[in-house]
């Protein structure tokens, strides 16, 4: 009974998986060019912007002047921000160690 249970959630997590990888493929795409070029984000803007993420996030399926990333950015070390600020935020890997 409870590998039939872990089948049928198994499957439903692909099928859902699945229609989120279709939808995200209607995602549009800012260019480049319209971002500020003098204001280009680093670690600390990562940093910010991985700790207010679900906030942004929230925001940005109002409005379509907010971003959850910063496309112009400075690349390695503000995706390195941006997972510490969201790994701070979110509890990081310390929580999945304990044993309940």
């Amino acid at each position: 009974m409870k590998m039939q249970l872990f089948k049928t959630k198994l499957a439903l997590m692909f099928y859902v998986s699945v229609l989120f990888l279709f939808l995200s493929g209607c995602a549009e795409v800012v260019p480049i060019d319209n971002c500020m070029p003098e204001n280009i984000h680093g670690f600390w803007g990562g940093l910010w912007h991985g700790i207010i993420s679900p906030i942004s996030f929230i925001i940005s399926l109002f409005s379509d002047s907010v971003a959850m990333y910063a496309v112009n950015n400075n690349g390695r070390w503000y995706d390195f921000g941006f997972v510490l600020g969201a790994g701070i935020l979110f509890g990081g890997s310390g929580k999945g160690s304990n044993k309940h």
